[in-house]
């Protein structure tokens, strides 16, 4: 019964209270468990909540250095800072280009954030292609420009990233012979997180989805730092 008071919390601890005297009688316990449940239905969608978090918790720590190790120059911020925030993003993903000043909020107000940018082209040939040109930028120390500068050119197509290459001083032609292993090992890495699209974030032991608020992050790098 203290698997009970560890997933429903002051409620688990009342019925494993109630139910502890009469452990040996299994259909009493199940008995009292479903009276329980029944009477407090909201248990269940809080239960799997919590199981969810330990779950991605437990993945994110047995793949930490494939998620916050930054490619080359894919990252701003603190290179030493004591937290690292990570987004899965996909250049013809409007909410991640709608995400570009929240994180740049974030950097300029917490001196002690990293931000790492992980390439996850998912909807569309051409978003691999952009992701590739990413790499290439990266790698090249222009990153950060050159990632701005391609949303800020609108749909990705090759006239777009060559548009934001020149802009950048990019040589995107100049792909690093390891793009698509990173690319692949990124998408290997969100699919063990449970990561279905873009953009996701990866702060902690958290991983969360969606054009989140700006207080929404400070709130889960909060978290993340208290827990260090």
């Amino acid at each position: 019964m203290v698997v009970l008071g560890a997933v429903f919390g002051a409620g688990g601890m009342w019925l494993a209270n109630r139910v502890a005297p009469e452990a040996g009688d299994r259909a009493r316990t199940e008995q009292v468990v479903r009276e329980y449940l029944l009477a407090n239905p909201e248990i269940i969608p809080q239960a799997m909540q919590k199981l969810q978090e330990r779950d991605a918790a437990r993945a994110v720590s047995a793949s930490r250095g494939a998620i916050e190790e930054p490619y080359a120059g894919a990252w701003i911020g603190n290179p030493k800072g004591d937290v690292t925030l990570v987004e899965y993003y996909d250049y013809n993903c409007g909410f991640c280009r709608a995400t570009l000043p929240t994180i740049d909020r974030l950097v300029a107000a917490d001196r002690n954030l990293r931000v790492v940018f992980k390439e996850l082209p998912v909807l569309s040939d051409e978003s691999r292609t952009a992701a590739r040109a990413a790499l290439a930028a990266a790698s090249q120390g222009k990153f950060k420009p050159f990632h701005d500068a391609l949303y800020a050119a609108g749909p990705v197509s090759d006239a777009t990233i060559a548009q934001a290459a020149k802009a950048t001083g990019v040589d995107a032609a100049r792909i690093p012979a390891d793009a698509d292993a990173t690319i692949r090992q990124n998408m290997e890495t969100a699919a063990k997180l449970g990561i279905t699209g873009t953009p996701s974030w990866v702060v902690g032991d958290q991983v969360l989805s969606g054009a989140l608020p700006i207080e929404r992050l400070q709130d889960a790098i909060a978290k993340a730092r208290a827990a260090r």
